[in-house]
């Protein structure tokens, strides 16, 4: 069953309920509690498409909640409680979405050990996956969003999740973080797109989640493999242009993208070292998402296959 298929009445019911309201998202359950409506209500459209999961085992418990005391009268405030610690300042109640979304990030991030984790977005096409690396504000977001649109499935705007066994990418598809001008981007780009309510002036601007695609959540347990590592970066009136880029330099780069790189030690030197060798790498530089979509529609057309 999924989150679509109960009202958000039932929703409510779960998440203030013992039991909580457990949701699988890629390869964790999460449990969440809250009271709070407004939340409940927007992670209904954001999730839609997401199982709802059995309670017996749950990898994350998250508690989203107003705090004690005299501050929840003077303004209205909300935290990010996992695992029983709270480990961000309260946001305002406003706010409860990017919160819970950064909060669930960063805990993965902590966590989860059992993957080698890049700092990338990650889409696939007949078989083949595209790893973007990159710092915020390099589009990688906008350009993942804008080929999960065009029909690529979509595995993760934040999480290249390699697994440390084989290698292989794991999807964790959730709802993409558009900032500031990435927004009316993909709402001009794709009119039809699902995107959450505005929220102004959080710590990274203003910020709208799109709703990722459905055929995307419900592929979440089908691995990938990896076959390009591409390098994005916007460039505002640039012509899109692909500069391959020699494995030691992408070694290095890819490196530095990872959140738990050094906590791997030798594994993810073998990981990393694997995806290189197996990858073409490319620094990209594009503007215009219609242009980049196209080539990168034709050089997986005319790409062989790929060996890890």
């Amino acid at each position: 069953m999924k989150v679509k298929d109960v009202s958000l009445d039932e929703l409510i019911s779960l998440a203030v309920s013992s039991s909580g309201l457990c949701v699988q998202i890629g390869p964790f359950v999460v449990k969440i509690r809250t009271k709070e409506h407004s939340f409940l209500q927007t992670f209904a459209l954001l999730y839609q498409d997401f199982e709802l999961a059995p309670n017996d085992f749950t990898d994350f418990h998250v508690e989203m909640r107003r705090p004690f005391g005299y501050r929840h009268w003077l303004k209205a405030q909300i935290i990010f409680c996992i695992d029983g610690q709270v480990v961000f300042e309260p946001f305002p109640l406003s706010h409860a979405m990017p919160l819970f979304e950064w909060g669930l990030n960063w805990y993965i991030a902590r966590r989860s050990h059992q993957y080698l984790m890049l700092h990338s977005g990650v889409v696939e096409k007949q078989g083949k996956a595209i790893i973007f690396p990159a710092l915020p504000g390099s589009g990688k977001s906008t350009l993942s969003s804008a080929l999960a649109l065009r029909g690529w499935r979509f595995l993760s705007d934040e999480f290249g999740m390699v697994r440390a066994s084989d290698g292989l990418l794991q999807p964790i598809p959730r709802p993409v973080p558009l900032k500031n001008e990435s927004i009316q981007v993909i709402r001009d780009f794709a009119p039809s797109a699902v995107l959450g309510p505005l929220f102004p002036k959080t710590r990274k601007g203003t910020v709208a989640h799109l709703q990722p695609p459905g055929s995307s959540v419900e592929q979440c347990q089908q691995l990938a493999r990896p076959a390009y590592v591409i390098f994005p970066q916007y460039q505002v009136d640039s012509d899109t242009v692909f500069n391959p880029v020699p494995k030691h330099y992408a070694f290095l780069k890819l490196a530095s993208n990872a959140f738990n790189y050094e906590v791997m030690g030798a594994t993810g030197f073998t990981r990393v070292r694997g995806i290189v060798n197996a990858c073409t790498c490319f620094n990209l530089i594009y503007s215009n998402l219609d242009d980049v979509i196209k080539q990168l529609d034709e050089m997986i057309a005319e790409d062989g296959s790929h060996e890890l």
